[in-house]
């Protein structure tokens, strides 16, 4: 199992930026996947940034050239610098990790943190 916990939400004007963490409660290396989602009122969750193990980092459309996804082993946590923020990236942000056991795959889930982008 693991525990995620996201922070760094808030209240940003357009053109702004935010940078979301997300604090895993076990070694990155033993988390198979991980990445940011994040769902707007009356829409399904959708990805914007996340990487597989041995891979390279994948990016929603939506959100390439303005958000970096970043990790940092020695405290555990996942990082999405959000830069050039538009109102359409209002969501609530959340944090997913993938562990494998033998051929299965479980998901957890952080909590969540709300990003408005509003003048």
């Amino acid at each position: 199992q693991v525990h995620l916990v996201e922070s760094g939400g808030g209240l940003v004007q357009p053109g702004g930026s935010l940078r979301l963490s997300c604090a895993a409660s076990r070694s990155l290396f033993s988390i198979y996947a991980m990445g940011w989602y994040r769902q707007a009122p009356g829409k399904r969750r959708e990805f914007v940034a996340g990487i597989t193990s041995g891979s390279n980092t994948n990016y929603a459309d939506s959100v390439k050239g303005r958000f970096t996804f970043s990790e940092d082993g020695a405290k555990s946590t996942v990082y999405l610098q959000m830069n050039s923020l538009k109102p359409e990236d209002t969501a609530r942000y959340y944090c997913n990790a993938i562990m494998l056991t033998g051929a299965s795959e479980t998901d957890y889930w952080g909590q969540g943190t709300q990003v408005t982008v509003s003048s």
